[in-house]
């Protein structure tokens, strides 16, 4: 695998889609199908820590030929169901590009708090789940980065046009 595969959300989506994994889109692509033009170079995603969840998601791993970023070479850090329910952070290289897992992407969030608001969107004819936009906006609020406090600018301008509107 290249050092930098070209990244195919919708590959990747449909590899989990495929898999049966539960998860929810998170970050940068959430952002986008709430209208964000920001771009992203990566898929992040937050995983249902169920086991028969994670063992799906370790074989689509294995699939895509995950391997951790930031590793030096020569270590082995396995991605299997046990290494995953340990884990709250997994910063991926696969074939289609970079996935990120976010077991907890913030400690006021989880699987199941985030899929109880989520939003489905079609794409490219997959339905996915999406994180919600208040969700979006205080997950990035609460990571402080440079381009998360730039992106609450447009989903918060996003968010006054919703209100607007109803």
């Amino acid at each position: 695998m290249s050092d930098h595969a070209r990244f195919s959300a919708g590959a990747l989506i449909r590899a989990l889609v495929d898999a049966r994994v539960d998860f929810v889109v998170i970050g940068g692509l959430a952002a986008q199908a709430h209208g964000s033009p920001l771009i992203t170079e990566d898929l992040d995603i937050c995983f249902d820590l169920d086991r028969n969840n994670l063992e799906r998601l370790a074989g689509v791993l294995d699939d895509l030929a995950a391997i951790r970023r930031g590793v030096p070479e020569g270590v082995v850090a396995p991605l299997d169901e046990r290494a995953l329910r340990a884990g709250d952070v997994f910063t991926l290289r696969t074939r289609h590009g970079d996935l990120d897992l976010l077991a907890r992407p913030d400690p006021s969030f989880d699987y199941k708090q985030l899929r109880s608001r989520a939003v489905q969107f079609d794409l490219a004819g997959i339905t996915v789940w999406m994180a919600d936009l208040d969700d979006l906006i205080a997950m990035k609020r609460a990571a402080g980065r440079p381009k998360d406090l730039l992106a609450i600018e447009h989903l918060g301008a996003l968010r006054d046009q919703i209100d607007h509107r109803d």
